[in-house]
């Protein structure tokens, strides 16, 4: 049992991956509610565990209700409605988060995984309080899930990598962009039925990925940017004309912009050397 415990800490704290410690994390707080509700529910025939965790953790499209709850679009991409629901949620997170990391290193996975949850959650709300459709639902109605997020994984990385291609059961290699075409294509023709709130937030997470990556194409790292305010600047500033060290340098952002775009146009497999060890030494800058 130690073992185990001592690998589960290790992928999610040591191993550098925040796809680990995200998956960790929404799988903690799952496991957390449900086996004490449970419990509770054995034991007393009562369920306020359960009741006070959708009132105060779920995200409400009612406006005033959601003044008083400011906590939940960040809460709310924790939890899962479940079993199944967090099952296929973490799945794909660890499928396309793992490429996400390989390509652009592992500083801008939480970033994403945030921000495209309250991107998602902006939609939901938004139509909740525009759309008349909605009208008679607004007042109760509630998001819950890390799909929002896990969307804007998906699309990011389909986005960057295009034609990669990953095997599914019972239909074998499919390229990234028809995945996340299936997806997107599937929530907006949902998003009239029973649960378009959580649709509206698919496609708001799945927004926000695709414009990231062609923003980080065009040279602006949105999350890159976001994490600088809070970095610490080196006070000390060296200067060397030593070559051999020159070639190991950072390199260039505009180089690295150039190097993805030839990837989401022509893909991985047409880099060069050169490229690739560029694209290599920036992941590695990224995991430092």
């Amino acid at each position: 049992m130690s073992t185990l415990w001592q690998n589960i800490q290790y992928k999610m704290l040591r191993s550098g991956s925040r796809i680990n410690l995200l998956i960790g994390i929404n799988v903690f707080i799952f496991l957390l509610i449900n086996l004490t509700s449970v419990i509770e529910r054995l034991a007393f025939r009562s369920d306020l565990i359960g009741y006070y965790s959708n009132e105060y953790l779920l995200l409400p499209s009612y406006l005033p209700k959601l003044l008083i709850r400011f906590w939940t679009p960040v809460s709310y991409m924790f939890m899962h409605a479940g079993i199944f629901h967090i099952l296929f949620n973490m799945l794909w997170l660890y499928w396309m988060g793992q490429i996400f990391e390989e390509y652009l290193g592992n500083k801008r996975t939480i970033g994403l995984y945030i921000l495209g949850g309250l991107t998602g959650a902006l939609f939901f709300v938004a139509a909740y309080n525009i759309f008349p459709f909605f009208a008679g639902a607004v007042v109760g109605s509630t998001v819950v899930g890390a799909s929002a997020s896990v969307m804007a994984v998906i699309v990011a990385t389909a986005t960057l990598l295009p034609d990669y291609s990953i095997g599914l059961m019972f239909i074998g290699p499919v390229k990234l962009k028809w995945i996340a075409i299936f997806y997107i294509l599937i929530d907006f023709l949902s998003i009239a039925g029973p649960n378009a709130g959580g649709e509206f937030a698919h496609l708001g997470g799945a927004l926000f990925g695709f414009i990231y990556i062609k923003q980080l194409q065009r040279g602006h790292d949105w999350i890159g940017a976001i994490n600088g305010i809070f970095r610490p600047g080196s006070k000390l500033k060296v200067a060397s004309k030593n070559s051999e060290r020159n070639s190991n340098a950072k390199p260039r952002q505009e180089e690295i912009d150039r190097i993805l775009d030839k990837i989401s146009q022509t893909g991985y497999g047409s880099l060069n050397k050169q490229e690739k060890e560029i694209l290599f030494r920036a992941s590695k800058d990224n995991e430092g």
